[in-house]
């Protein structure tokens, strides 16, 4: 182990969960904000700080106009409406995918082209892009996976010569300070403010573009699309609130009967709907909630902090990775901040099991499948099993560590000894 690594550190079962998916960017200032918007219900719906996140947004991206939706899979699907794809157009996206992107193109008219990826950064591999281009292709939805830059450089100049749009993919991954790669080369970007997001507004999702006649049309489906019910904001203002009383509850060992409790209440919205996992997405679109904007501002602004956060403890990994000899994308070096550590690993699955007897769950949804999560009807979201190879082993082997604001040094610590020493065992 690396020589500043106390292996002398066990896992406790009264240290709280190491987790991807329990409230990871509900730091205490978004519980403050949470509790705080509980009890003022006329920012729920409108509010300057809409405005406000479209003002933080442009600033990030230059140059961009902005759209806000309640979610990213909502803005996905606006910004292919506002490219007006025809009836068996294609738009071309990588395996190793969330069924929301799919969804979001077979629910704009068009026909998704999966491509598979390159293992050295998990994104399209532009050689293989270049072949799938047809004359029928209208877009290219670029991944910038766990926050590893995509090669945007060549796609761009696919792109340019075959006059197609260029999206990039940023919902794992924003930037905070000057990249030559990430969001420097789409016609347009697309955001996500969910849970487990770069940053988290709960829920929330945006398209910076920069072509106006575009921008214009994203801008029309802004002002017609619906309101969410005040219900439904207030349930998402408490899920910050909800996933932090399940902490502390958990040394009691009440936390799973809570939250199992919460969900037959239908007070944890679910990340993906049964729907959705069969291929068919939310066709209406939804305005975002000022409060949202509240929460996802709000983590903008520390956005530095919470970059630095994730690339010290990505920064830990590595230098244990390194030394274990672990296997890991070479491409993560390359990340600004990586929205978790990727490693990959022989029986990922059987690791991911034994990990979790100790309190660790590192299942979050992008592992066993190339279109995820892994209970999604593959082939309703037009995959066909052998065309993507490489993320098809990818999917198998992957294993990921939280890098999230709520994940501490010492949590880290404990999983690279816990794991380091199943790894050994098992001579992976």
């Amino acid at each position: 182990m690396h020589k500043d690594f106390p292996s002398r550190i066990l896992f406790h079962p009264s240290i709280r969960p190491i987790h991807h998916t329990f409230g990871p960017l509900a730091t205490r200032a978004q519980l403050l904000q949470a509790f705080l918007l509980q009890f003022q219900p006329w920012k729920w719906h409108d509010g300057k700080e809409l405005q406000e996140l479209k003002e933080e947004l442009a600033r990030l991206f230059p140059a961009g106009q902005v759209s806000l939706f309640d979610t990213g899979r909502g803005a996905l699907l606006a910004l292919l409406r506002a490219l007006e794809l025809a009836e068996g157009d294609e738009v071309i996206l990588q395996g190793f995918t969330c069924a929301v992107v799919p969804n979001a193109i077979i629910a704009a008219g068009g026909k998704p082209v999966y491509v598979d990826i390159h293992q050295k950064t998990l994104a399209l591999d532009p050689a293989l892009v270049r072949a799938a281009v047809t004359r029928r292709t209208r877009a290219i939805i670029c991944q910038h996976t766990f926050g590893i830059p995509a090669d945007t450089s060549a796609l761009r100049l696919i792109c340019n010569e075959k006059d197609i749009a260029l999206i990039e993919d940023c919902a794992h991954v924003i930037p905070d300070g000057e990249n030559g790669k990430i969001g420097m080369h789409g016609d347009a970007i697309l955001l996500s403010f969910g849970r487990d997001k770069a940053v988290s507004g709960v829920s929330g999702g945006a398209i910076v573009t920069r072509h106006a006649l575009i921008a214009k049309r994203l801008c029309e489906m802004e002002a017609r699309a619906l309101r969410r019910s005040s219900w439904h904001i207030l349930n998402l203002v408490g899920y910050p609130l909800r996933y932090a009383c399940a902490k502390m509850m958990w040394p009691l060992r009440l936390a799973k009967a809570y939250l199992h409790g919460l969900r037959l209440l239908r007070l944890l919205p679910p990340v993906l709907r049964k729907q959705e996992k069969a291929g068919r997405a939310e066709t209406e679109l939804f305005r975002m909630p000022n409060a949202c904007a509240i929460l996802t501002l709000e983590q903008l602004r520390s956005l530095t902090t919470i970059n630095a956060h994730r690339r010290s403890i990505a920064q830990l990994y590595g230098a244990v990775a390194q030394q274990e000899h672990w296997e890991s994308p070479k491409g993560a070096l390359l990340s600004p901040a990586l929205q978790k550590f990727p490693l990959f690993v022989k029986n990922a699955e059987s690791v991911r099991q034994k990990l979790k007897s100790r309190q660790i769950y590192l299942d979050d949804g992008w592992c066993g499948a190339v279109v995820n999560p892994r209970t999604v009807n593959e082939r309703a979201v037009g995959y066909c099993a052998g065309s993507c190879p490489n993320a098809e082993d990818v999917s198998q082997r992957i294993l990921t560590l939280p890098t999230h604001p709520t994940m501490t040094r010492k949590q880290a610590e404990t999983l690279l000894d816990v794991l380091g020493k199943m790894l050994h065992t098992t001579g992976t």
